[in-house]
């Protein structure tokens, strides 16, 4: 990390960026504290740990609460057998301050997002794809790689396993008609409201209800391309139409479908947060998925996680985000 992305960091970190309120402060060994994770929600200090907390650990987090006037900490519990367990139990539960209420809007990027301590797991917005999200937003992956030719008119996305729509409300928010497929009713009614609280109408944009693979079917037959198709699936799901997915074993197949409805030069984004599956084989099962559904790919980048989840050798990215675009 260099002088300037230290200081971002730091900037980030100590609650002066007036465009972001929710980040990483503590991520593991990378920031020299093992297995514990505490986030600035808003105006609530998130601390997740497989663990009960020590007292330094209790210690460091009043610390952070204090210094950046938050008003109460929630604690997680992370536990692999997670899907074992109801929503009540995998919430993150009140240890010190003000309740927060069942739902309230955080920033980021200059962006609202709605979100909530008592749905469960997760609390509607994955901290470690901000810096996609800021991609969407500047239009642009990296120099000489943008991702819409913003002279060929408006640009159209297909956000599959689009869980709460944060993807899609930043592409929205540059001009893009997005069209957003979850398992979930109510996530999709919860990205209906992201997109009307950033003051975008979502009856602009499609929410389809139902599995990814059977939809991308559906969309191939009505002769459906897009400019850009996300896939940010689940490590590990199950659906009455396809069955068992996960994500080492199947994401080849899944970047296969996706092939079919990209338009020619336009993109894939494939997401994946698969701990057992390595960088280079989560790319080669990309790869091989979009070359055996007959396309080129003609530029290709992987991009690392936010400064704030940084990564070392104790603490390797679990996040890996490969951004391609096709022939």
């Amino acid at each position: 990390m260099n002088s300037s992305q230290k200081n971002k960091l730091r900037k980030l970190r100590q609650g002066l960026d007036d465009s972001t309120n929710i980040y990483r402060l503590i991520h593991g060994a990378a920031d020299r504290w093992k297995d514990l994770y505490i986030d600035r929600i808003g105006d609530y200090l998130l601390i997740q740990s497989a663990q009960s907390l020590n007292e330094k650990q209790k210690k460091i987090s009043q610390a952070l609460s204090y210094k950046l006037k938050l008003k109460g900490t929630y604690y997680k519990q992370l536990d692999r057998q997670i899907q074992k367990t109801s929503n009540k139990e995998s919430a993150p539960q009140l240890i010190a301050g003000i309740k927060a209420p069942e739902s309230f809007e955080v920033n980021e990027l200059a962006v609202r997002y709605q979100l909530s301590f008592n749905q469960g797991y997760s609390i509607g917005l994955f901290l470690d794809m901000r810096s996609n999200r800021q991609r969407l937003i500047k239009n642009l992956i990296e120099p000489g790689f943008s991702i819409f030719d913003r002279s060929s008119g408006i640009p159209s996305i297909l956000n599959t396993f689009s869980y709460t729509c944060s993807l899609s409300v930043c592409a929205a928010k540059i001009g893009a008609v997005t069209t957003n497929v979850d398992l979930s009713k109510k996530y999709l009614d919860w990205g209906r409201k992201n997109f009307e609280i950033n003051n975008l109408n979502p009856n602009d944009h499609d929410f389809i209800y139902g599995d990814t693979f059977d939809w991308m079917k559906r969309l191939k037959k009505k002769g459906k391309l897009y400019d850009l198709v996300i896939l940010d699936p689940p490590t590990f799901s199950r659906s009455k139409k396809s069955g068992l997915f996960q994500a080492k074993q199947h994401y080849g197949m899944l970047a296969n479908a996706a092939s079919k409805l990209v338009q020619k030069n336009g993109i894939i984004l494939a997401c994946c947060n698969a701990a057992t599956l390595s960088l280079s084989n989560f790319k080669c099962n990309v790869r091989q998925g979009i070359l055996r559904g007959g396309r080129k790919i003609i530029q290709g980048v992987h991009t690392s996680q936010p400064l704030d989840f940084p990564t070392t050798l104790d603490e390797p990215a679990h996040l890996k985000s490969y951004w391609l675009r096709l022939n």
